[in-house]
């Protein structure tokens, strides 16, 4: 299998999944077996039966590899600076740009370049470590 070759897009589309794979993780609560009701839910007023609300979708539990690359992609930021951490996760969590640039006190631009500087801070890493499935921190 030959070595992949990691780009900064390529981490931040890793970052943004570990993101999504943990709201998930915090939506479904996984909990151990045992703690739930197959009941229906009780309904107490009759307009908020048969359909009246909007269908509330929930999202299944995440794959055991979705969850390897979360672990994976979280180590990573151990390799930035706290200011850096914040700032490539806010981005991976999908905060707006003018949220991230109020909190940092910084303008546009100086936001993407420390947001691009971090990125390339781990793609060197990943490409010194190589393609290997279990990365260490040091």
């Amino acid at each position: 299998m030959p070595e992949q070759k990691w780009t900064p897009k390529m981490v931040a589309e890793r970052l943004e999944e570990a993101a999504r794979t943990l709201r998930v993780l915090r939506v479904t609560g996984l909990k151990p077996l045992g703690y739930g009701s197959t009941w229906p839910d009780v309904v107490h007023d009759p307009n908020e039966a048969f359909g009246w609300n909007a269908t509330e979708i929930r999202l299944g539990p995440p794959t055991p590899e979705s969850i390897t690359r979360m672990d994976e992609a979280l180590n990573w930021l151990r390799w930035l600076e706290p200011d850096q951490m914040r700032l490539v996760w806010l981005h991976a969590e999908g905060v707006p740009r003018k949220v991230i640039t109020n909190n940092l006190g910084v303008s546009r631009v100086t936001a993407w370049r420390l947001w691009m500087s971090a990125l390339m801070i781990i793609t060197s890493r990943l490409g010194r470590i190589g393609n290997n499935r279990i990365l260490s921190t040091h």
